[in-house]
């Protein structure tokens, strides 16, 4: 064990601090000091990072346009594909993003240590690994709700990066355990690095299936497809169109009171979760909402909250039964009713009452449906239920029959209730109809009629207003109702058919539509009005209350700029998400203000988290934007940045761990591994709820792992190696601690990947690495984590010759 100097306590830890004298300071004071800095600094090292990968981000996003064999007239077609392979710019660009400040201590702990191998940069690797392969699988595990599944779908990656992760450890014993023990020769540390290059090249002919049969969809596939035009729904395109604010408010319809800014704010919502996200972006947003920075999701208003519920329940106005498609991570099912109510006459005897679900479909939802009175009553004008419901997987529609009395007596028309509850602990809620009401309507009487809705709107190149009349009260015999139009704003025979007609209700007919011209004059007005009455009825029916109607003709023109201007507030909403900005004043507005100006969302705890990161925020904004010289400029500066605070980072945690009595290998594996692998971690639980697979939730952990060896030690004993062997002797890297430390993780490792095979081909875990059953899901999360806790414990000891090592 190493005993600090008592004159001036851990004074020589550090290369660059301590800055001051601090040698009659306390020394609790100085670990204290010490500490905030650490923490500190890993924020800053997250800030940095975030513009590192939008350099990374914007590096590997540009593509161009190829051509393939198609079945058309020409024989091809164009697609826009990526320059940068999938699964090349993850193992590459990627996984140095996430792992540079690992790498880079253990390089900057050689070249100025002359040198000479150091304690904290291997122990920070290992350390960082154990981590994320454990910790991060571990919550990924447990995060998925109940009954919710991922798989790796790139399986073939995953199986090739999770070998190469195991192997750059067994290789690690091998040169210093086995081969040259306490020593790396120059040609075992060029081995270690080309096993990155040659992982990556492996990885590639895997992802390409260069060994498999492929067609042209799989072609297509491997090219890195970017087109939107074969996607399933409106909601995936990268901006907002025409076609998309439509859609969007006819959803909305029956909401009046959502106003352009909120539309605007939920479609860049709902936009954002429908485009495939990367690595980066997950990194990213969870670097920003822990540094109180600008998120890459669009935060909804309690308003848009409400507007979201109406979209996501209601079943309204046509459209692509697509169009909104959320990601599945995370959603629960959602059982209403179909109709919020039902008519039935009264002689039919039976009423069918449909219970739809959507939402996720993947799980078993038990509930229960009950009748309860009104105006009705049961026995006497229908049989009661009271039953238990359950809905199967995949299942989602549900019909029930109610039986109805036919007492052969007249009587108004009636109403009774059928209500559904959900059984406890169902991942489920209640839509928005979980109450029908069902009408048992007389057909001994003729009827009473009039129009559905006191006023009607149609945009005025609709062509034809089709308004609706009811008949309630009884559906005896053949009815004749006679209407007329008549002007308020709106001039018959020239905005509108000025006409009259009938309109006939068959015996049992209970609803019908008026048909009315709508003339468009091209020209530009504002909304216009006119009216329509029912003025006569026959056959002994009677005229209701709603006898009279409003049509309002809603102006194309004035439509088309309503929906320009949410068009143009959807795409600046969408722009302010992307990962990188385009000029140094976005970076600074950004930088300056909380959640990068978007003060309507923000929270207390947002403030606190952009006051403790102010200064670094301010000074990054000075890096160049991504946008210069295709991202490259922006790369290599945010990577001299990332070297300056990892090379303070090592010096404030060798220190710290020197004031507290902590050993360097310990403070590596614990403080400075967890420091630096907090934003993959909350990256990949975002990752296992957001995405349909569970690639970019663990697939890239091993990938990271490997490269944190093959780069981050390979690179820098390369260096080392060649500056001893011309002195004329071999590298040393004393095994002890590290090697001990590799062993156990190199176990625990084992088994944690064995686990996770088990897990994809055992049906009692859900048959998907992640997610699954309640019970069998929680002891496998928290066994991951308690291999990680069982290989700090015994690195730790052995760091404290309680154990023996090598």
């Amino acid at each position: 064990m190493t005993t600090c100097p008592t004159s001036y306590t851990c004074s020589d830890k550090g290369l660059i601090l301590p800055l001051v004298s601090e040698a009659t300071w306390p020394i609790g004071a100085r670990a204290t000091i010490y500490l905030i800095g650490l923490l500190w600094s890993f924020m800053a090292i997250a800030i940095i990072a975030d513009i590192f990968m939008s350099a990374i981000a914007q590096i590997t996003s540009y593509t161009q346009r190829v051509k393939i064999p198609d079945a058309s007239e020409t024989g091809y077609k164009e697609i826009e594909v990526r320059r940068w392979n999938g699964t090349v710019a993850n193992l590459t660009l990627m996984a140095l993003g996430s792992s540079a400040p690992e790498i880079l201590l253990s390089i900057i702990e050689i070249v100025f240590n002359d040198f000479k191998s150091g304690e904290l940069g291997p122990s920070t690797v290992v350390g960082s690994a154990a981590f994320n392969l454990m910790v991060i699988c571990g919550v990924c595990v447990i995060g998925i709700p109940s009954s919710e599944t991922r798989r790796i779908k790139k399986l073939k990656v995953f199986a090739i990066t999770a070998v190469f992760s195991v192997l750059a450890y067994v290789w690690l014993i091998i040169i210093l355990v086995v081969n040259t023990p306490d020593f790396v020769d120059l040609w075992e540390a060029i081995v270690t690095l080309l096993l990155f290059p040659i992982l990556v090249i492996f990885a590639y002919i895997l992802d390409k299936d260069y060994f498999g049969s492929s067609s042209v969809d799989d072609e297509e596939a491997g090219l890195e497809v970017v087109t939107r035009a074969d996607r399933d729904n409106l909601l995936s395109q990268e901006h907002a169109d025409k076609q998309v604010i439509v859609e969007m408010l006819r959803r909305l319809k029956s909401n009046p009171d959502a106003d352009e800014k909120e539309i605007a704010r939920l479609t860049a919502h709902l936009m954002e979760q429908n485009q495939p996200h990367d690595r980066a972006w997950y990194r990213s947003n969870a670097i920003r909402k822990m540094t109180g920075g600008t998120p890459l999701t669009t935060p909804l208003t309690d308003k848009s909250s409400e507007l979201l519920e109406t979209l996501l329940i209601a079943e309204e106005a046509g459209g692509d039964p697509d169009f909104i498609h959320l990601s599945e991570g995370g959603k629960k099912a959602i059982i209403e009713f179909e109709s919020p109510s039902t008519a039935v006459i009264e002689k039919e005897g039976r009423v069918r009452i449909n219970i739809i679900r959507h939402g996720n479909l993947d799980r078993r939802v038990i509930f229960r449906v009950e009748t309860i009175d009104g105006t009705a009553e049961a026995t006497s004008d229908y049989k009661p239920l009271k039953e238990t419901k359950v809905f199967e997987p995949k299942e989602t529609l549900l019909p029930i029959d109610i039986e109805i009395i036919d007492d052969n007596v007249w009587e108004p028309d009636e109403v009774f209730f059928i209500r559904m509850t959900l059984e406890p602990d169902q991942q489920a809620v209640l839509g928005k109809h979980p109450v029908t009401q069902v009408t048992i309507l007389n057909d001994d009487e003729p009827g009473t009629i009039q129009f559905a809705n006191p006023s009607f709107l149609f945009k005025e190149s609709v062509g034809c207003a089709q308004i609706k009349v009811e008949r309630s009260n009884g559906c005896d015999g053949r009815i004749v109702a006679k209407w007329k139009t008549k002007d308020i704003t709106a001039v018959g025979g020239r905005d509108y058919e000025n006409t009259s007609g009938e309109v006939v209700f068959e015996h049992g007919e209970l609803t019908k539509m008026i048909e009315i011209n709508i003339k468009d004059d091209l020209e530009f007005e504002k909304d216009e009005n006119f009216e329509v009455d029912l003025i006569e009825v026959d056959g002994g029916a009677k005229l209701g209350k709603l006898k009279r109607c409003v049509v309002t003709i809603v102006n194309d023109d004035e439509f088309a700029g309503f929906v320009d201007r949410i068009a143009d507030l959807t795409n600046a909403n969408l722009d302010a998400l992307r990962v990188g900005k385009q000029t140094w004043a976005k970076q600074f507005e950004e930088a300056l203000n909380v959640n990068g100006g978007d003060l309507e969302t923000a929270t207390a705890f947002s403030y606190i988290l952009h006051f403790m990161t102010f200064g670094f925020k301010s000074i990054f904004a000075l890096i160049p934007p991504a946008t210069i010289w295709g991202g490259w400029l922006c790369f290599i500066v945010s990577l001299c940045c990332i070297g300056l605070l990892t090379a303070i980072v090592a010096d404030l945690a060798n220190v710290f761990g020197c004031l507290i009595g902590l050993e360097p290998e310990v403070t590596a594996i614990t403080f400075v591994a967890l420091g630096t692998s907090l934003p993959d971690l909350f990256a990949s639980k975002a990752a296992s709820t957001m995405e349909k697979h569970a690639d970019s939730a663990i697939g890239n952990v091993t990938g990271s792992n490997s490269v944190n060896v093959f780069l981050g030690l390979g690179l820098a004993w390369v260096v080392a190696s060649i500056y001893w062997t011309s002195q004329g002797v071999s590298f040393e890297v004393p095994a002890g601690s590290l090697g001990f430390s590799v062993v156990v993780f190199t176990i625990c490792a084992i088994v944690t990947l064995i686990l996770i095979v088990v897990r994809r081909f055992v049906g009692v875990f859900g048959n998907a690495e992640l997610g699954g059953p309640k019970t069998p899901k929680m002891i496998s999360g928290i066994f991951m984590i308690s291999l990680w806790l069982v290989y700090v414990l015994l690195a730790s000891l052995q760091t404290y010759e309680y154990i023996e090592g090598f």
